[in-house]
């Protein structure tokens, strides 16, 4: 039961769908499904388990199916996940930076990063120091702080360093980027709103005539801070004194907007406010604000956020991620450089790495590396370096071969871990069960149905005429058509025609352009086709022409040229359909003859009462 509830859920999406639905549609399933395990054991019988070719396509299917499976599974969807949970956070951070070979010298700028951690460590302020010391211009007259940040906007290895420390503490080391040396501050630690709605009201610092007044200012703003707290309607008092001509008309209204999009004292004061809250006065470059909060967005839910997690994830930590993924799999299956290999390849001097290397004879079928116990060539491993554009063709050194090397085992230890996928994760080894069974399901199709199939005309006749009244045409017209925008022209047209020019000559000259190559020609179809042909057949015979029609775009003249009332088309004008016709009632014929075969052959026992038990459980 269990195995048969797990198949009719999948066909019919889900188990919530399938536990609703009648007995008749589960029967009607049942009599299916064992038709299809009939088959399946049929192609045991035959050893198709055992077939090189079959075998060879589904270890084909493993591999590409399996590396894409993998890095999603494995890979992509775990740091998704981690990122989609850090992003329910924000630090604040600080951090005192030395740019790295500042006057030449890596070394110095290490020595004084450490120098000052141990100073911080015996007790000296850490905004002090960086005051004194960090080289980030921007934080450094702050004591370092950066502000609120969150997950997937920094350097990885600075973001690991931030979420790994609490409020209040310093992290363990000085820590390294491509930016320089960094120590790391947090001094908070709070859930992350991802947007929030404010209004407010400016004040500029300057008067109407311009000039800087910031008591005035200060005095104006004062007084509508008073007003709101006494009652007065905010987004009244916005539209009319507010200085902000983006968004006085909106009665103040900023709309939504996220950490770090306003100037940090705004920004602050915004973030620290509940819903419908009102700030005290904040002074920003601009001016005088007064603040009111008008909602905050929630998290949102994975789904929703999957693509932009997954945007911030490729941009900021995919390839770093990727290949610690690929140096844990080098290391589960025990990669090895043979040495002796590499020395002989990188021998030579300004040798380019292609297929052309002198020396290719000599260590063609030399072990360059190993891994899981299969050992591959320097021939092998010279085919595959085309693929790798970063060292293809250039000059061959020691380190350019090693990563070389590293690049081309990537794919070999990905495609092994695809291979084992099927022992280690069961719904990878559903997904193959399924591609396994689809293979042999049509290879028996194949064997037992279309291969079997025999067409020659003889078989195809009398087929058609054992069924010929369902090959038949509607009526059907055929006609020529001048066509105007404009009803002027239509009807100078139709005055010429009257005084006996050609018809042919004016369709020469229609208007529409799909059909000016045609000479305006319609061919041979059904009346059904379209209103035009509609149209045509309301002529009586061919020759005749219609008056000035008006139609979409424009205006026709239509002349009928062929009628051809409804009647039983003949066997060549029915063979393509009378040919797919008959294979499709051979293949049925077939597949019944095959699973009466089956059945026969296994005498199934069907118990269709036990199917009142089905999904019981899940209601």
């Amino acid at each position: 039961m269990s195995e048969f509830e797990k198949a009719y859920a999948k066909n019919a999406g889900g188990y919530e769908n399938a536990k609703d639905d009648s007995l008749s549609k589960m029967k009607n399933f049942l009599d299916l499904y064992l038709n299809f395990k009939m088959k399946l054991r049929d192609a045991l019988v035959r050893n198709y388990d055992e077939n090189p070719t079959l075998i060879a396509e589904l270890n084909d299917y493993k591999e590409k199916v399996g590396v894409t499976y993998l890095l999603e599974k494995k890979l992509i969807e775990p740091s998704l996940t981690d990122l989609y949970e850090r992003r329910k956070w924000e630090y604040r951070a600080s951090h005192i930076m030395l740019r790295t070979g500042q006057g030449g010298n890596d070394e110095e700028s290490k020595r004084l990063a450490d120098a000052i951690f141990d100073s911080i460590k015996a007790g000296e302020s850490f905004e002090e120091m960086a005051r004194k010391y960090s080289q980030d211009q921007f934080s450094a007259q702050v004591g370092g702080d950066l502000f609120y940040v969150t997950a997937g906007l920094l350097p990885i290895e600075f973001e690991d360093a931030v979420y790994e420390t609490e409020p209040g503490q310093i992290y363990p080391e000085v820590l390294k980027t491509n930016f320089g040396y960094h120590i790391i501050k947090v001094t908070e630690k709070r859930e992350r709103i991802p947007a929030i709605q404010a209004s407010h009201i400016l004040i500029d610092f300057k008067n109407e005539n311009g000039e800087l007044d910031t008591l005035a200012a200060k005095s104006k703003i004062d007084s509508l801070h008073t007003l709101i707290n006494e009652g007065e309607d905010f987004a009244k008092l916005a539209s009319e004194f507010s200085e902000d001509p983006g968004s006085k008309e909106r009665g103040g209204d900023l709309g939504f907007f996220e950490r770090r999009q306003m100037v940090k004292e705004f920004d602050e004061a915004a973030f620290n406010l509940d819903t419908n809250q009102v700030s005290d006065v904040i002074k920003t470059n601009f001016g005088f604000h007064i603040i009111k909060l008008t909602g905050k967005r929630p998290y949102p839910s994975f789904v929703d956020e999957r693509e932009n997690l997954k945007k911030m994830f490729e941009r900021q930590s995919y390839q770093a991620k990727r290949n610690e993924f690929i140096d844990n799999l080098r290391n589960k299956y025990d990669y090895q450089v043979n040495d002796e290999t590499l020395s002989i390849i990188a021998a030579g001097d300004s040798v380019v790495l292609d297929g052309n290397h002198p020396g290719l004879p000599e260590f063609n079928d030399k072990v360059i590396f190993s891994y899981a116990g299969n050992n591959i060539s320097a021939g092998e491993f010279f085919e595959k370096v085309p693929e790798k554009k970063d060292y293809y063709k250039k000059i061959i050194t020691e380190d350019l071969l090693n990563n070389a090397i590293k690049a081309v085992s990537e794919d070999y230890v990905l495609k092994e871990e695809a291979l084992n996928l099927e022992s280690t994760d069961t719904t990878f080894a559903d997904l193959m069960d399924d591609y396994r069974n689809g293979i042999f399901i049509f290879k028996l199709q194949e064997d037992e149905v279309w291969n079997k199939i025999e067409i020659d005309s003889t078989k195809l006749f009398q087929f058609y005429e054992a069924n010929k009244e369902n090959y038949r045409f509607q009526d059907r017209v055929s006609f020529i058509e001048i066509f105007s925008a404009k009803d002027s022209v239509i009807n100078h047209y139709h005055k010429l025609l009257q005084s006996g020019v050609s018809f042919d000559s004016l369709a020469s000259l229609t208007e529409r352009a799909a059909m000016k190559d045609k000479g305006g020609i319609y061919t041979l179809n059904a009346v059904s086709t379209s209103p035009l042909y509609e149209e045509a057949a309301k002529l009586e015979n061919p020759g005749d022409f219609s008056e000035p029609i008006k139609v979409a775009g424009g205006f026709s003249i239509i002349k009928l040229l062929e009628k051809d009332p409804a009647r039983i088309k003949t066997f060549n004008e029915a063979r393509a359909e009378v040919a797919g016709a008959f294979q499709e009632s051979e293949s049925k014929r077939l597949e019944n003859d095959y699973l009466q075969r089956l059945n026969k052959r296994y005498e199934p026992v069907v118990y269709y009462s036990e199917l009142e038990k089905a999904f019981v459980e899940e209601k």
